[in-house]
């Protein structure tokens, strides 16, 4: 298939695939933090992917998000949520973006730890390369809270707890959706991301998921498609022209499923499942529309609300767990068909 013809499914897909802050924030927090007015009166390729929300009157925190980016509806509906509770309660709220970039980020820790903000929450653009910037925000006695992709052992003590997804437990359901839909086994092919801790866990839970019947699955390939539609698209035509009788593909969540999706639509062939985690809109719009075999819910609106209720606690003097995993499940087409338009 030729790559012109590639290229532009993978740009059409990308722009419903994909949803936030597209450019690379290289603002300090200080220059992030104008307000929405004025940030409303500069030209659209001007403005900052940092927002900042002035507190209503007799507002007392200031929280901020740093996410590993915001070219995604996941870690956009995350933001939407903390904008929303900041925004009802009077709080001060920014959000930056580092669009993966681990230096951008580090950057962002450095700022934001020199800002005075009472609670941080913190999405790793590298599980293993942060320690710096949580120090940094630590030093300043600012709690950490670490939500949806957990920080290597290793840094746990820098952050008062960890709010995710069971990524493991949502690996496991989309192995054992597979196994019971390819009870002979067959030939599959892997898209992971592994910098990212919480994607490292969801291959670990598929891979356990499949139980007895792993011995049956030969993988093929496993490759790393960093979370992303455009990257994924053409690693999984490689593919599936590399191996004919591929029979499915594990991503690691939507978007690389998505382009795991138009791979097997470029291909002309017909058959190859697709199994995801995450159940974005576009995610059960992919189920419903046939493209996706199987996929299961990651939850960000319920990290967000969750993370913001212990930031609260925790400025209250109350003790939180250092860890809590909310349950992922299954998105059946009568899931994906009510909850079409919403993330969970």
């Amino acid at each position: 298939m030729k790559k012109t013809f590639t290229t532009l499914m993978a740009l059409t897909l990308a722009a419903s695939a994909l949803a936030g802050c597209g450019s690379k924030a290289t603002e300090t927090t200080a220059a992030a933090a104008t307000t929405t007015a004025a940030e409303s009166s500069a030209p659209a390729d001007t403005k900052a992917d940092a927002e900042t929300e002035a507190p209503a009157e007799g507002g007392s925190y200031s929280f901020a998000f740093l996410p590993n980016t915001q070219n995604n509806t996941f870690q956009a509906a995350m933001n939407d949520t903390f904008k929303r509770l900041c925004q009802e309660k009077g709080y001060n709220y920014v959000c930056l973006d580092p669009d993966y970039d681990l230096n951008t980020q580090l950057s962002q820790m450095a700022d934001v730890a020199n800002q005075g903000f009472d609670a941080v929450f913190v999405i790793p653009v590298d599980s293993a390369g942060i320690r710096q910037g949580l120090e940094q925000i630590s030093e300043k006695n600012i709690p950490i809270l670490n939500v949806d992709t957990p920080v290597i052992d290793e840094d746990l003590d820098l952050v008062k707890t960890v709010i995710a997804t069971d990524a493991y437990n949502a690996g496991t359901l989309v192995g054992q959706q597979m196994a019971a839909d390819y009870p002979d086994g067959g030939k599959i092919a892997i898209l992971d991301f592994p910098s990212n801790e919480s994607c490292v866990n969801r291959v670990a839970g598929f891979l356990d998921g499949l139980g007895d019947a792993k011995d049956k699955f030969e993988i093929v390939a496993q490759q790393d498609g960093a979370a992303a539609l455009d990257v994924s698209m053409p690693i999984a035509e490689d593919i599936i022209q590399a191996n004919p009788e591929l029979d499915a593909f594990f991503c690691i969540n939507d978007p690389s499923a998505l382009g795991a999706a138009a791979a097997i639509k470029a291909s002309g062939k017909t058959g190859i499942g697709v199994y995801s985690i995450d159940a974005s809109p576009d995610g059960k719009a992919a189920i419903l529309d046939g493209s996706f075999t199987a996929v299961a819910a990651q939850v960000p609106i319920g990290i967000a609300e969750t993370a913001f209720e212990k930031a609260e606690d925790l400025l209250a003097g109350k003790e939180i767990e250092k860890e809590i995993l909310l349950p992922s499940f299954l998105v059946d087409k009568e899931k994906a068909e009510a909850t079409l338009n919403d993330w969970q």
